[in-house]
């Protein structure tokens, strides 16, 4: 897979996950399997309102879908969480704290600013 549809799977899941309803439905996903009927009860949602948020879900990759009977069951697609997690997990090693941060890059201004002065 090139970097592009990465980055637009990425997209995807970032969409998924902006809603409090799908977030809500990848915590209890993530607990156990559920029936789009037992989401629907548990997040106190109509069976199209539940369906909207799925295809949603799906689309992201976030779950998968398996039929058994007339029962529709889904599970939580782990490899998605895992794309997420590598993409955030690639910036940690420059985070530091909010403060430390801060109090690396104002002497960091400070010498460019003296720098620019010198070459006038």
């Amino acid at each position: 897979m090139d970097k592009v549809s990465k980055l637009q799977d990425l997209d995807q899941v970032f969409e998924a996950l902006a809603n409090e309803h799908r977030r809500a439905i990848i915590s209890m996903l993530s607990l156990q399997p559920c029936s789009i009927s037992q989401l629907a009860a548990k997040r106190n949602l109509s069976l199209p309102a539940i369906h909207k948020h799925i295809e949603i879900l799906e689309k992201g990759g976030m779950v998968i879908r398996k039929k058994i009977g007339r029962t529709n069951f889904l599970a939580l697609n782990k490899e998605a969480l895992r794309s997420l997690q590598n993409w955030l997990a690639q910036y940690h090693t420059y985070w530091g704290s909010n403060k430390e941060t801060l109090e690396n890059y104002i002497p960091y201004l400070e010498r460019e600013n003296k720098k620019t002065r010198r070459k006038k």
